[in-house]
């Protein structure tokens, strides 16, 4: 008889090796998840379609073929959600816009297949803000993403939905997407581990290319984040970045003691919009002093980050990038105002004052990159604030767009440079809410990140916490 709770909370690894060993099915496991969703989404809103009938014929697939093949992916017949910005064949897709509530894609976004292809069961989709660009999931016309610690306040965004998927129990990890921490802001809310890969590491296919964003892993383990990474990595042909291809699973990499290192520890944002909360000051520093601890060399530094210009730079390109893919979207009238304005703000932005707001963010990149010749890791925290009330920025002004900004100023700037990064579930604060510690590695050195993730988590580790709506 299986025990719902116990196996929904189990490590995704630990589950796929129940699976080859035939102890469990792959459709049993669909039905636990199911039925968790059932009990429990009404309360969160983390789903915004549930894949039941999907999720059952995928899950049949897998078990015919653990019953006939040995070797097969470690995460083979364990399921997942998928992020609603993702494009998912045969399961409705609305990208967060109340235009497209019973939009069914046709075909698969690149890094869905990839997760199909390593016989995953695809859940459903998790909540999203209209198109992603907001750090809370509230789209119009969708219940409010929820965090399962207080339902009174927001999940996070735009990967809301998935971070409160996997924390409560109602997947064992999921597809996320990052183009300004949108991975790393809601899992530390949520109190999960979120990696947001290199440029390129994951590919964007079929979009002619993606700057800023990034698809990557959510999940309650730093091996369970590796082992999907290892599904979700890889180049499409055709593809505008791609990362140096790794020599090994990310997955050893959780499992490999990392040599002693040269740690950067900066506990506060470029542009001080905000001040942090202690218990978020607090959590970076306990993390970098644990990190001495570890043998590490751990040093309080200044490091390059974005000033007041590289920001409005960001903001310039982001909204010119938003704006740009207005032919592909319902019309205006019908979209989110904040969705709306980032549109309008983008067109009305001449091309010289993008191509100048590229050069000046390239040029910063270059700055930021520099330092990690000298370190081989940044610690900060993930986000300055507690995650905000459900409904409580609900206008567009810039007042508002600034309150996002002040809660959430650590992440943006290595979408823009490009660079791996994670947030770390490392504790709670004082009210009971996670509160998270991000990592940022050199280029491409995911594998050094996820290595010192990994000896963090086996210090102190953090998986057996449950939030109160689980």
């Amino acid at each position: 008889m299986i025990d719902d709770r116990e196996v929904a909370f189990m490590p995704a690894l630990e589950l796929g090796g129940l699976l080859r060993k035939r102890e469990v099915t792959s459709s049993e496991l669909v039905e636990v998840y199911l039925r968790r969703i059932e009990a429990l989404n009404d309360r969160l809103g983390a789903y915004v379609t549930v894949a039941a009938d999907v999720a059952g014929v995928q899950a049949e697939v897998a078990d015919a073929a653990l019953q006939a093949v040995e070797d097969l992916p470690p995460l083979f017949g364990v399921p997942i959600s998928i992020k609603d910005l993702a494009d998912t064949a045969g399961i409705r897709t609305t990208h967060g816009t109340a235009e497209w509530h019973d939009r069914v894609p046709d075909r698969d976004d690149a890094v869905v297949a990839r997760i199909k292809r390593a016989g995953m069961p695809l859940l459903g989709k998790t909540i999203v803000p209209e198109f992603g660009p907001l750090s809370i999931s509230e789209p119009p016309g969708y219940p409010p993403g929820r965090n399962p610690w207080d339902p009174t306040r927001s999940a996070g965004g735009s990967s809301g939905g998935a971070a409160a998927s996997v924390v409560a129990g109602l997947c064992p990890l999921a597809h996320g997407s990052d183009g300004g921490g949108s991975i790393r802001n809601p899992s530390a809310w949520c109190g999960v581990f979120g990696l947001k890969p290199s440029r390129g590491r994951v590919s964007a296919a079929p979009e002619p290319q993606r700057f800023f964003s990034i698809d990557g892993p959510i999940a309650r383990t730093v091996a369970d984040a590796s082992a999907l990474l290892d599904v979700m990595a890889g180049y499409e042909t055709g593809d505008a970045y791609w990362a140096p291809p790794a020599d090994h699973p990310f997955l050893q990499d959780a499992q490999t003691e990392p040599p002693p290192l040269r740690i950067a520890y900066h506990p506060h944002p470029g542009v001080q919009a905000s001040a942090v909360e202690p218990a978020h000051l607090r959590a970076a520093e306990e993390a970098a002093e644990l990190l001495g601890e570890l043998g590490h060399r751990v040093e309080l530094v200044e490091p390059p980050i974005f000033g007041p210009d590289d920001l409005m730079a960001a903001a310039t390109a982001f909204a010119v990038d938003h704006a740009s893919r207005a032919a592909e979207r319902p019309p205006p009238e019908t979209l989110d105002p904040w969705t709306r304005t980032l549109m309008e703000m983008g067109t009305g932005i001449p091309g010289t004052i993008y191509v100048q707001a590229m050069r000046s963010l390239q040029t910063a990149s270059r700055k930021a990159l520099a330092f990690f010749g000298d370190f081989d890791l940044l610690v900060t925290p993930t986000v300055a604030q507690a995650p905000p009330p459900v409904g409580s920025l609900e206008g567009v002004g810039v007042e508002d767009m600034a309150a996002i900004f002040a809660m959430t100023p650590f992440t943006s700037m290595w979408n823009t440079t490009g660079q791996p990064a994670a947030s770390l579930p490392v504790g709670l604060d004082e009210n009971g809410l996670p509160v998270g510690v991000q990592l940022v590695a050199g280029p491409a050195a995911e594998s050094t990140l996820i290595q010192v993730c990994a000896q963090l988590e086996s210090a102190r580790p953090w998986a057996e916490r449950r939030p109160p709506v689980s």
